[in-house]
């Protein structure tokens, strides 16, 4: 059963350079490491863009333990960790009650 999630945080203005940095290079790992993470978005916000927000859906619970518990997931925390405003990151679990996703083939 699919996992959906988000995790929003928002850094030092200055950091944010550093953090879209991290970022890509976290989501080319995901990309070519992880297959059970069946979608991984990272946005920035418009009018605040020192807050993200990371949407994931994991195909199990297992996919979602593998992502977690990567070196790449401790690595990209050792950059924005630091660097966090307001408390850490807030993850939310949901539910997809109606939706559309487009498969790449």
């Amino acid at each position: 059963m699919p996992i959906y999630q988000s995790g929003a945080y928002e850094v030092k203005l200055e950091a944010v350079p550093k953090v879209k940095q991290a970022i890509a290079e976290f989501v080319e790992y995901v990309k070519a490491h992880e297959p059970g993470t069946e979608m991984y978005l990272a946005w920035q916000e418009k009018n605040n863009p020192a807050k993200f927000n990371h949407l994931f859906i994991f195909k199990d619970e297992a996919s979602q333990k593998l992502h977690g518990q990567s070196e790449a997931v401790r690595k990209f925390e050792s950059v924005y960790s630091p660097e966090l405003v307001g408390g850490s990151v807030v993850f939310t679990d949901y539910e997809m009650p109606a939706g559309k996703r487009e498969k790449k083939v």
